[in-house]
């Protein structure tokens, strides 16, 4: 069902079978991201996004999008830390369509400055839109506190001010350096055979820009918290953000901490949304979600709130922090958590799209493939004396920062709580 090749030029190639299915999904990958960019370029990586769809030399910007729902499908992309992803999804019959329209794009932009200063406004205007959400604009100021003078601490989409020194030079020069044949990933998933796929993709990926896959700065600061910064706006609720730095995805760990974040604030069956919201009522909707870099991760819980309830609220999550910490959850608490987790993970796996997006992360992320099977098996290893070994190691204090968006401008106490 699933399979792997690699091209002379050191292009991957991989694909999950699934004849049963009537879509297939293609995802050209390229390991490359926000954290490969020194800070003056801080945006470059989702600027290239973007440009990618404004045309290439075979097609306009309205053919590119034409080609691929002019035949039932959706085309669309994303950047991230670590991995920019141009992917498209339509019937199995057609998947050779998506291909050549994603390839297309990855190796013949053609990169106007019209386009560059048009695009440039529209990213302006993203950037604008997410500032004036407080939800979003905390996790920047959360980011900015966990991971000082480092590109993990700046927003993939960049700065007004980095957006405005980026021209069709730089766009150039970090393509060429960055989407390279050594760090892309074409894969696929659906009704499609990976015999068929591998010489379709051969057949493009001359193409592709020679090199190795770019590298980045690792990220090895020691905690330094417990850390705290307001940030004033005019808005109705206080939006809080509260980080502690967690584990790689290499790290062991990782299974526990997965479970770790179930319990404490992934679902509405979580310790969290019990407490705060059931218990308390101080919230319409409180969570926590749990993201592993190559280096480093982290885990965030989030709430919106009235302002003045933002001690009490902080109060609790530490206390749950705390409680986690002292002792481990009980069998059948753990046990719903894994079920939880299992259960995701199975619904995930009947999606073409997911399981394409599953591929493309294992083999960037981690250089290889690692079966469901033993996914399954490890998740379900995990010992709840190991989650409270997990929470007393990076639950800290001095691994603790919080950032909030409130039109408040003064709360008491909050570094003494946060260290609590």
């Amino acid at each position: 069902m699933y399979h792997q090749t690699l091209l002379p030029n050191g292009t991957r190639v991989v694909t999950a079978e699934m004849p049963h299915m009537a879509s297939t999904a293609i995802g050209v990958w390229v390991g490359a991201g926000g954290r490969h960019e020194p800070a003056k370029l801080s945006g470059i990586s989702h600027f290239i996004e973007h440009m990618l769809f404004k045309g290439t030399r075979r097609r306009t910007a309205a053919e590119i999008s034409q080609a691929v729902e002019g035949v039932g499908g959706y085309l669309n992309a994303f950047t991230d830390e670590e991995h920019t992803c141009f992917y498209a999804r339509a019937h199995g019959s057609r998947w050779v369509d998506l291909l050549e329209v994603l390839t297309d794009m990855f190796t013949n932009s053609r990169l106007t400055p019209g386009d560059i200063d048009r695009e440039r406004a529209v990213i302006l205007e993203e950037i604008a839109m997410y500032r004036d959400q407080p939800a979003e604009l905390v996790h920047d100021v959360l980011n900015q506190l966990q991971f000082p003078r480092h590109a993990l601490g700046r927003p993939v989409i960049g700065t007004p001010s980095t957006l405005r020194g980026l021209g069709r030079n730089e766009l150039r020069a970090h393509l060429a350096s960055h989407y390279t044949s050594g760090a892309t990933l074409v894969a696929a998933a659906g009704n499609v055979r990976h015999e068929d796929f591998v010489r379709e993709t051969a057949a493009r990926a001359g193409q592709f820009r020679p090199g190795p896959r770019p590298d980045f700065e690792r990220f090895e600061r020691p905690p330094a918290g417990p850390t705290v910064r307001l940030v004033v706006r005019d808005v109705e609720q206080a939006n809080l953000g509260l980080g502690l730095r967690a584990v790689s995805r290499h790290d062991p760990r990782r299974h526990a901490l997965r479970l770790l974040n179930v319990i404490l604030g992934e679902n509405m069956s979580s310790r969290l949304f019990q407490v705060v919201r059931e218990d308390h009522g101080l919230t319409y909707n409180i969570q926590s979600s749990a993201t592993t870099w190559a280096d480093v991760g982290d885990l965030v819980v989030s709430a919106g709130l009235d302002p003045s309830e933002v001690e009490k609220t902080l109060v609790l999550v530490i206390g749950e922090l705390n409680r986690l910490m002292k002792r481990a959850p009980s069998t059948a608490e753990l046990t719903r958590a894994k079920d939880y987790v299992l259960g995701q993970f199975e619904l995930s796996m009947e999606s073409t799209e997911n399981h394409m997006m599953w591929l493309g992360e294992q083999w960037l992320n981690q250089g290889e493939f690692v079966p469901p099977a033993i996914i399954r098996d490890r998740i379900t290893a995990v010992t709840g004396p190991e989650i409270s070994a997990v929470a007393r190691a990076l639950f800290t204090a001095d691994r603790r920062s919080l950032a909030i968006v409130s039109p408040r401008k003064q709360f008491s106490g909050l570094a003494r709580i946060l260290a609590g």
